[in-house]
């Protein structure tokens, strides 16, 4: 290997460290380097590529559309480094920090309770989680494996499948109590239909009239940012809600939650899938395990 090969991939490690930690100064630190090194470093890495990486200011840390690209790429190549280095041992260990994106009920329900064990079966790994609603972009938040509920759109994106769910309209008994139990859909036209904020939300529950399928607007007196957020609304009798049987099945079984309309539930159901990077067939450790411990342990059917 030339020193020229041998300084690019030095080159990517600090820039990589500089992305990671948010700025010169911090990876100065990991890297037990000056901070002016690591500018420096970056600035003739740069200049060698024709291309402006990171826009500097003295408040802000931004990586340009090429500094990204360049990023993204450089987090393989030196992954496939240490997987080659790794591989020669007799009994490779998943290590690192794993990212992981998921929506808030997944989260909830799925992945906070089960943490520990897998942390307890892989104690190399890290686990950086973060759970919110809206669909992220992975190269973009430097994401491992996200979880994706619905049809996936076409992309470069891989994924595997964790199961299906339906969905169940559901109320408090305290709201009954208030303001009666929907026998039809047209009586839950009168009824506060509280639903999602965010954009691609569904606005529309779908019920089947008379052999033929409708779709009821959302219209309540409130709107959230999550899925849970809208459990804890609907347990407090604010109003109803339809959310994913795994949600809510917990608080059917104790009668906190009461479904309604299930003679007119389209039957509907919404895959869930673990989506991952893995374009040229490699694929971390870390991830593979945590891929292969979600199929094992996720159970969403009723």
């Amino acid at each position: 290997m030339s020193l020229r090969e041998i300084n690019r991939s030095g080159e990517m490690e600090v820039f990589a460290q500089v992305v990671d930690r948010g700025g010169f100064s911090a990876a100065a630190r990991s890297l037990r380097m000056s901070p002016s090194a690591v500018s420096k470093l970056v600035s003739r890495l740069e200049h060698r590529l024709g291309a402006r990486l990171i826009n500097r200011s003295t408040r802000r840390f931004q990586l340009t559309p090429e500094g990204t690209l360049f990023y993204e790429r450089s987090v393989r190549i030196l992954a496939d480094l240490g997987e080659a280095e790794r591989g020669v041992a007799a009994n490779e260990t998943p290590s690192g920090r794993l990212r992981v994106n998921a929506n808030v009920p997944f989260g909830v329900h799925f992945l906070l309770p089960s943490l520990p064990k897998f942390l307890d079966r892989y104690p190399d790994i890290t686990v950086d989680l973060t759970l919110i609603d809206t669909t992220v972009d992975l190269i973009v938040e430097r994401t491992d494996v996200a979880i994706r509920t619905g049809p996936l759109k076409s992309s470069s994106l891989l994924a595997r499948k964790l199961g299906e769910t339906r969905r169940v309209i559901v109320g408090a008994p305290s709201y009954f109590a208030r303001h009666g139990t929907p026998k039809s859909p047209a009586e839950l036209e009168r009824h506060n239909r509280l639903g999602l904020g965010f954009v691609r939300s569904v606005d529309v529950w779908p019920l089947v009239r008379n052999g033929k399928r409708i779709d009821l607007p959302v219209a309540g007196n409130a709107q959230v940012s999550n899925g849970e957020a809208l459990r804890q609304l609907v347990l407090n009798g604010l109003g109803l809600a339809r959310l994913a049987w795994y949600e809510v099945a917990a608080d059917i079984k104790a009668g906190r939650l009461i479904p309604v309309l299930e003679n007119c539930n389209p039957g509907d159901t919404d895959p869930v899938h673990a989506v991952f990077l893995g374009q040229g067939g490699y694929l971390p450790a870390r991830v593979r395990a945590f891929l292969d411990y979600l199929v094992e342990t996720v159970r969403l059917a009723e």
